[in-house]
């Protein structure tokens, strides 16, 4: 039994059912009280000073800062984050969501705490993006509304951007994207892994079958000496009429050959 189901076994009732519509509610409330007090926002923030001053809350509001400000591009956003957190949950049940989720906080809150930066749901969002693109991965979004593309076109930047921020990042940077991987691995590193090893064996099974095919082919073989045009690029080959089925002969054999009849 896979580890994850041990822990469903033994925590699976404390788990938050439909998650993602309360951080996408309260994601749309920040958003409008924000536009009552612009400094309302400030009380949220993961600031690793302010939580060792007592502050703890910023452990968790974080989540709940609206991920765009602009009255259009909200929307969408939430609608678009809501849409995925309610699929994933859907397809792994709501502890295992959860845990997820909340994998991608701790490794947020880690980070902020470890570098002293202030933390943002970026990553976190980012990773549910990416899971949400290799389980649906021909799911349609419609790029700036009019653009049809599949997700998983849209996760290969992601994982592009992930890739050149690990290799040309600051450290930090390269720690924060290496971080926001960390529980999509842990999810889906034992498939990738799998694929990888059936993929590999594919491979080597169809070279296989490739080299033991014949190096060279050739469109005409007499039926009597088994002369090929590549042995005499000039000699010209016919199908005989009264043999049954179709056997090829030279001109040499064309006309001198017992005619096969199927009994």
């Amino acid at each position: 039994m896979h580890w994850f189901d041990k822990l469903e076994r033994k925590f699976g009732n404390i788990a938050i059912r439909n998650l993602m519509m309360y951080i996408v509610a309260l994601n749309g409330l920040v958003f409008l009280l924000t536009y009552v007090n612009p400094t309302y926002i400030n009380t949220l923030t993961l600031v690793p000073d302010l939580i060792m001053k007592g502050e703890v809350w910023r452990l968790i509001t974080y989540i709940f800062i609206p991920p765009a400000f602009s009255p259009i591009w909200i929307i969408f956003v939430l609608h678009f984050y809501y849409m995925v957190g309610m699929s994933l949950e859907h397809e792994w049940g709501s502890f295992k969501f959860n845990l997820y989720y909340f994998l991608g906080m701790l490794g947020t809150t880690i980070l902020a705490f470890a570098f002293g930066t202030t933390g943002t749901p970026f990553y976190i969002n980012l990773s549910l993006f990416l899971a949400f693109a290799r389980i649906y991965p021909d799911y349609q979004l419609l790029l700036f509304f009019i653009l049809p593309v599949k997700v998983k076109y849209l996760a290969i930047i992601d994982w592009i951007f992930i890739i050149l921020t690990i290799v040309f990042g600051s450290f930090s940077s390269k720690l924060a994207a290496i971080i926001s991987i960390i529980n999509y691995f842990i999810f889906f590193g034992k498939d990738i892994i799998k694929r990888t090893k059936t993929n590999r064996q594919v491979y080597y099974n169809r070279k296989n079958f490739r080299d033991k095919l014949p190096k060279e082919t050739t469109k005409h073989k007499c039926t009597i000496c088994g002369i090929t045009e590549k042995d005499d690029p000039n000699m010209e080959f016919r199908y005989c009429s009264k043999c049954n089925g179709y056997y090829e002969y030279c001109m040499e054999h064309l006309h001198n050959h017992e005619h096969i009849k199927n009994i």
